[in-house]
């Protein structure tokens, strides 16, 4: 049982919501400000699409999350999403501080500090996510996912675009210690305003991935991951090289993605709660994947016919990976909440993350691969197929 010294809820929306931006930041800078700096010291397209193996612990996460919830959740006693979250921050920031002293013409090294960073954020996200579902009262799920998937687009606009625009005007080096600094200060709000204020508890449930997998809502779910983000997200880690070989430098496309983000993303998450409500996760679901298609389209038909003026390209980004995204992802998003069993919410809540990971990140690496060999046109055709073709997919297997 809950005692009185439970956190209110705002308090709870805060801290959880700073530290889903931190991840995102982290987020952001790997998959969409690392691509396109990279692109700009020169390396080709093949090797760029290896960023995604970064995302390998996302993918791994629920084979240690068990543990996690464990730790987090003892028989008796208090909660300790605190420790993990202290622990994991510190390695996360140590690791940009590190980073930042690596040259990007380079990659492996950054690679490898960056998959430690990746590490620690998906281990504290275990928690994050866990706390998150076992906190709030059902009612409030909606602010949880809202603070979720808001503090998710702030976070890429730090991580994506005011990282990539201090990159451009002082330097990598610069970039990655700003970002340090950020995590620090967004780990905060959770470690002064929740974690010395967690109640004692008895908790006879003992989190496990057989419990998790028992249970055919939980299946369903990963099916549904699996489908929509493959069809969703393989295009996302192109467009950042597109836009360098299209002519835009890093300051302009660091502006277009922390504008997009910021405004755009944050917006349409909001939008996209309210879509859900009105028509339901499924009828959104469908309608992200076909705007989807018709902005990779675009794409398609700007890397084939020739250059098109500057401002359609930003347009064109900000539409598909910060609009169409948040507005499909808020669903998603909310749906995977409600299927997480409070108990074990950290196992649950991984699994369908760990999905969500290994198809980005598979997608990623079959993404640099395609546009090394066939060109920016061909793929993006390719990516707007995939998205139509989930369509019927979708409606079959998502829920209304």
């Amino acid at each position: 049982m809950r005692t009185a010294h439970q956190p209110s809820t705002p308090i709870l929306l805060a801290g959880i919501g700073s530290l889903y931006v931190a991840q995102s930041v982290i987020g952001g800078l790997t998959w969409t400000g690392l691509p396109a700096i990279m692109r700009d010291a020169g390396v080709p397209l093949d090797r760029i699409g290896l960023v995604s193996l970064i995302a390998l612990p996302w993918v791994l996460k629920f084979l240690w999350a068990p543990a996690v919830e464990r730790f987090r959740l003892p028989p008796v006693g208090k909660n300790r999403s605190g420790v993990i979250v202290l622990a994991g921050g510190l390695v996360c920031i140590l690791g940009l501080i590190a980073v930042g002293f690596l040259d990007p013409s380079a990659p492996l090294p950054i690679f490898v500090g960056l998959a430690l960073v990746a590490l620690a954020a998906s281990t504290v996200d275990i928690a994050c996510d866990g706390f998150a579902v076992q906190s709030l009262a059902e009612n409030h799920y909606g602010w949880g996912n809202a603070a979720q998937v808001g503090g998710a687009y702030l976070g890429s606009a730090m991580g994506g675009g005011l990282f990539l625009y201090l990159a451009g005007s002082s330097g990598w080096q610069a970039a990655s210690f700003a970002m340090a600094g950020l995590l620090c200060l967004l780990g905060l709000p959770f470690l002064l305003g929740i974690a010395h204020r967690l109640p004692e508890e008895t908790r006879p449930h003992i989190p496990s991935l057989a419990a998790a997998l028992k249970r055919p809502h939980l299946r369903r779910g990963l099916l549904v991951a699996a489908v929509y983000v493959f069809a969703q997200k393989m295009a996302l880690g192109m467009i950042g090289p597109f836009l360098v070989d299209a002519g835009l430098d890093l300051s302009t496309i660091g502006l277009v993605n922390g504008i997009g983000s910021l405004f755009v993303g944050f917006g349409l998450a909001l939008v996209g709660g309210l879509f859900v409500r009105i028509w339901g996760i499924r009828a959104v679901l469908l309608l992200a994947l076909a705007l989807q298609s018709v902005c990779l389209i675009c794409f398609s038909a700007a890397a084939t016919m020739g250059p098109f003026p500057a401002p359609l390209l930003m347009i064109l980004a900000i539409g598909s990976s910060s609009a169409v995204l948040a507005l499909g992802f808020v669903a998603l998003y909310a749906q995977f909440m409600r299927w997480s069993d409070p108990r074990q919410a950290g196992v649950d809540f991984t699994l369908f993350q760990c999905m969500d990971a290994f198809v980005s990140m598979a997608g990623g690496v079959v993404a640099g691969q395609v546009a090394h060999l066939l060109g920016y046109g061909v793929f993006f055709a390719c990516a707007a197929a995939l998205a139509i073709l989930a369509m019927p997919l979708m409606a079959v297997i998502a829920d209304r």
